[in-house]
């Protein structure tokens, strides 16, 4: 059995920043991260303000665990062929921001950066990737660590520990095939759905905090809004793109043209019907 909840991109918006409901949040971080996560607070920022357009929201959901460290969770539906620079800037800001004037380098927080994404970014074959950073000697081939006194003034056992980190959820990639922890998050991720055979941290809580029917009026009226405009979004790039295909069928019929073809040959080459290319014969004529 399963039951269908609510989407974890609007969730993380509404319901989840409510210190009662941490619980599920701090159950997803936990799995991704391979680490007992425990929430401190939920940080405003000029970062994750909510825009009517989300055409400044770069951060979903930025949080401070108790170990100090900032989390950014970030949440794309639709394509960006600029996704990782958009993933750079996001922990960019979050550390400038939250470094004061006058404070030591040595205060700079530490920043994780978790992106779900539900649309095929870069090229490989895993759901789930992550990047830290690592020196390694051009010559030796060895890996920069820490001093000893690096080590106890920072706390920090390796240089990779400084710099931030950033995890990249495809979740469209997924196969659904839940074989740990870590992938029933993904499932329910791509599905919006919990099995009652899950046991990951924070689902069984998700279940009942993301449960649709729990939901307060202007709450679910909120909710179908965001589903309507998640549909009318989809709807635009698909029209952009079909438009885009159409434009680039007509130009190969017009070379077809000038160069003497049949309109079988560039119904063949196009798929464009015998009456647009008809059409397109007496516009070059003109």
């Amino acid at each position: 059995m399963s039951k269908k909840l609510i989407r974890f991109d609007w969730a993380i918006k509404r319901l989840l920043r409510n210190k009662a409901n941490f619980v599920v949040l701090e159950g997803f971080l936990s799995e991704v991260l391979f680490d007992e996560i425990r929430i401190k607070n939920i940080i405003e920022s000029e970062s994750n303000q909510e825009d009517a357009e989300d055409k400044y929201n770069r951060v979903d959901i930025l949080t401070e665990n108790s170990k100090n460290e900032l989390i950014i969770v970030e949440i794309q539906n639709s394509y960006e062929i600029d996704f990782f620079h958009r993933m750079n800037f996001g922990v960019s800001k979050s550390i400038s921001e939250n470094l004061q004037l006058g404070q030591k380098y040595s205060e700079i927080k530490k920043v994780i950066s978790i992106s779900i994404v539900y649309f095929d970014l870069g090229q490989g074959q895993d759901y789930v990737y992550k990047g830290k950073t690592d020196f390694r000697g051009l010559h030796q081939n060895d890996l920069l660590g820490l001093s000893d006194k690096q080590k106890t003034t920072f706390q920090k056992d390796n240089v990779s520990d400084i710099f931030p980190e950033f995890y990249l959820l495809k979740v469209n990639q997924f196969n659904d095939n839940a074989k740990d922890t870590l992938d029933e998050w993904i499932y329910f991720l791509k599905n919006s759905e919990v099995k009652d055979s899950f046991k990951a941290k924070g689902l069984k809580e998700a279940g009942e905090v993301l449960d649709i029917m729990r939901l307060a009026k202007e709450d679910k009226y909120g909710y179908n809004r965001y589903l309507d405009s998640l549909s009318l979004k989809a709807s635009e790039i698909f029209t952009l793109q079909t438009e885009a295909e159409f434009k680039l069928k007509e130009e190969i019929a017009k070379k077809g043209i000038l160069k003497g073809h049949s309109n079988q040959t560039i119904v063949d080459l196009t798929e464009l019907t015998i009456g647009r290319i008809e059409e397109l014969r007496k516009e070059m004529k003109k």
